[in-house]
């Protein structure tokens, strides 16, 4: 196996969660617990997007309502797909699956999600992937959270206990929860990727302290370690291909936000900086890894209409003086950034059509990124761009929905478009493949009860 494969291996091994899993979405256990619709807290009915109302009940720790069920906080969710590709990958999309025309449960979810005390709730998911056909944690995020007012300044406070930097962000702009928030696990994906964008996803431990300030100013920061192996193994995940961090990886987060009637604005900044051992191997020193994140959310909401933009553009700075010396890469310093785009817009939150642009740029290294089918790069680049759509329509999950908030269903169409993959068009892997070749139709059915 050739060495460079060290770098993409950690994504492939998140890949069957960070790809498929939606947000603190509209659970019916919330629902129960706060006595109002799922549609209160999300842009469309069920699913990720998150009201001011939903980001404020997350910001608060999931403990707010009053609703009084004998019923515990907990919900089930299942995803189904199908996924064509414009081209068959030859020997199976996925161990066990076909070249092509695959269909699925992708994804059965356990959660839960709700108060455990006056100041202290959780967003605690397990799942069992259907690709990988393996059960193992997925995202948790637990929360303390209280109020204060200092110096005439209105503040919410708490801290996040979560296993993958991002997941308690409030914003469907950072890499946990960001456009199109499911994806075909069958398909060809981009081998490059910076290391917050999945590669650290439920395969580490942290611990952040946040505050709110007069409902517009958002500060976080705090730190991840990697979960010791025996305890990786115990929640389900196999710590064999993970790239350990060497000592305290911190994490920050930075927004302001403004409602001013019927539209809603954010800007943010985030980052993560992380010392890592290729591979596990600590006879070469670390990897150092600095990524730094900006982005930008416009709403606009009206009677039943709703229009939302998103944008997010990740920098990473890496010097991989451990894989290089150990013959993984051909330079040190390298670079990858990646560009997210998307516009959305929503009827009555049960018709949604939604439109975006993606784009990665990383320094050309023909170690790193070698030819191989499919996966692979002919040139050494790892530079990638398209387009996706997306047509939903969410038949329950609604107000008046039948079943409310019981039973929360969301359809969906979704076609991704690629003009460049892994640094070329036509033969970009050096054996026969296609930028287009990897464009992919995907359907799928999300529930949650």
């Amino acid at each position: 196996m050739a060495f460079s494969s060290v770098r993409w291996r950690p994504l492939a091994l998140v890949a069957m969660f960070s790809c498929l899993s939606p947000s603190a979405f509209a659970l019916p256990s919330f629902s129960s617990q706060t006595g109002v619709a799922c549609a209160a807290c999300h842009t469309v009915a069920f699913g990720p997007g998150l009201t001011s109302y939903g980001q404020q009940f997350k910001l608060k720790g999931y403990v707010d309502g009053a609703a009084k069920t004998a019923i515990p906080p907990v919900s089930v969710m299942v995803i189904s797909s199908f996924t064509h590709t414009q081209t068959a990958q030859d020997g199976g999309a996925a161990p066990h699956f076909s070249p092509n025309n695959n269909s699925n449960i992708d994804q059965t979810s356990l959660f839960y999600a709700g108060r455990i005390t006056q100041h202290v709730g959780a967003f605690i998911q397990a799942t069992y992937d259907g690709i990988a056909h393996r059960f193992a944690w997925d995202n948790v995020d637990i929360r303390y959270a209280n109020t204060a007012t200092v110096a005439h300044h209105d503040l919410v406070w708490g801290i996040s206990a979560n296993n993958s930097p991002t997941t308690q962000d409030l914003w469907n702009t950072t890499p946990a929860w960001s456009y199109p928030y499911v994806a075909s696990g069958l398909a060809p994906t981009p081998a490059a990727a910076p290391q917050i964008e999945g590669a650290l996803a439920q395969l580490v431990y942290g611990l952040t302290a946040y505050t709110m300030i007069d409902n517009l100013i958002y500060l976080e920061g705090g730190g991840y370690r990697t979960l010791p192996g025996r305890l990786l193994n115990g929640v389900g995940v196999e710590d064999a291909d993970t790239n350990p961090i060497h000592g305290l990886a911190p994490y920050w987060r930075v927004a302001i936000q403004k409602q001013q009637g019927s539209s809603y604005g954010s800007l943010g900044l985030f980052g993560i900086a992380l010392d890592q051992y290729p591979g596990g191997d600590r006879s070469a020193g670390v990897d150092r890894y600095t990524d730094l994140g900006y982005d930008a959310t416009y709403g606009y909401s009206k009677g039943r209409h709703a229009v939302l933009f998103q944008a997010t553009v990740i920098q990473e700075l890496a010097k991989l003086r451990a894989t290089q010396a150990l013959g993984g890469a051909d330079s040190v310093s390298q670079r990858i950034n990646t560009t997210r785009l998307n516009l959305q817009y929503t009827f009555a939150q049960t018709w949604a059509a939604s439109a975006g642009l993606f784009a990665i740029r990383g320094t050309t290294d023909a170690t790193l990124y070698a030819p191989a089918p499919v996966s692979g790069s002919a040139s050494g680049s790892p530079n990638s761009r398209g387009w996706l759509a997306q047509l939903e329509y969410v038949p329950t999950g609604r107000i008046k929905s039948l079943w409310a908030p019981y039973l929360n269903l969301r359809l969906g169409l979704q076609y991704t478009y690629y003009t460049q993959f892994n640094g070329g068009g036509a033969n970009y892997d050096g054996f026969g493949r296609s930028a287009h070749d990897n464009n992919t139709a995907f359907a799928f059915a999300w529930l949650a009860f």
